[in-house]
């Protein structure tokens, strides 16, 4: 079996898992991003996802305006389209908040942390095949939780118990994607996803090197203050660059 059908089969895997939980106040609305928009995250594997990569790099969750728009990790729309050669067609969630509509690849807004994550990965690789020859971007969850106003919900606003549930199935899944890529370093975007990285790697037992470079969040302040220098400067010290 190739690669990425194995990537796009564990995606499908997870998604299964994740379908039947259940999230209690202040959770109102739930998308999984991996149903209504599996077409651009399969689209994404099965282009990007067909040899092991040295550096394997992780997200948290969906934000609103990129990968809950594309199905991509960070998938805000113009790197998608211009830059990766991605058009797939995006359904819509099932109980779709009024306040978060699904537009798919017509959002007319950008998401930052994947403008800026994305931005620099092109400016350093014009040719997206450079990059994914060796790299691989995914994030740790497909979901995305709102409030009754249409509020993103981060995981730590999330009632422990429930994300205990989450976090089982989500390094399940981490696990298998490490194990079927092979890579050399595991890069966290962020302290939580390098936290994810380290618990899948010491219950697989491999020898991959671990490192993070800052989130691109807009939330942010350090962030706000030259992303794009920070993160590089970050992986040429890791020795990833």
């Amino acid at each position: 079996m190739e690669l990425c059908t194995e990537l796009i089969d564990a995606g499908r895997s997870l998604a299964d898992e994740l379908r039947p939980l259940r999230f209690s106040d202040p959770v109102t609305h739930i998308y999984l991003t991996l149903d209504y928009a599996g077409a651009g995250h399969e689209a994404y594997l099965a282009k990007f996802g067909a040899t092991r990569k040295r550096v394997l790099m992780l997200g948290m969750n969906p934000g609103p305006y990129g990968m809950a728009q594309t199905g991509v990790p960070f998938g805000e729309i113009a790197a998608v389209r211009d830059w990766m050669g991605l058009k797939p067609k995006i359904g819509k969630p099932a109980d779709e908040h009024p306040k978060r509509k699904i537009l798919g690849m017509d959002c007319p807004k950008s998401e930052v942390s994947g403008r800026r994550l994305w931005g620099l990965f092109s400016e350093k690789f014009p040719d997206a095949e450079n990059f994914f020859q060796d790299h691989l971007v995914i994030n740790f969850c497909p979901l995305v939780w709102m409030k009754d106003t249409g509020a993103n919900l981060t995981p730590d606003k999330i009632r422990a118990a429930e994300m205990t549930a989450v976090d089982a199935v989500c390094q399940k899944h981490l696990r298998r994607v490490i194990e079927l890529l092979e890579p050399e370093w595991l890069v966290g975007v962020g302290a939580y996803a390098e936290m994810q990285l380290s618990n899948a790697r010491d219950t697989l037992g491999i020898s991959a090197k671990i490192g993070k470079i800052l989130h691109p969040s807009p939330a942010s302040p350090a962030a706000n203050r030259g992303w794009a220098e920070v993160a590089e400067r970050q992986l040429r010290e890791l020795g990833v660059w």
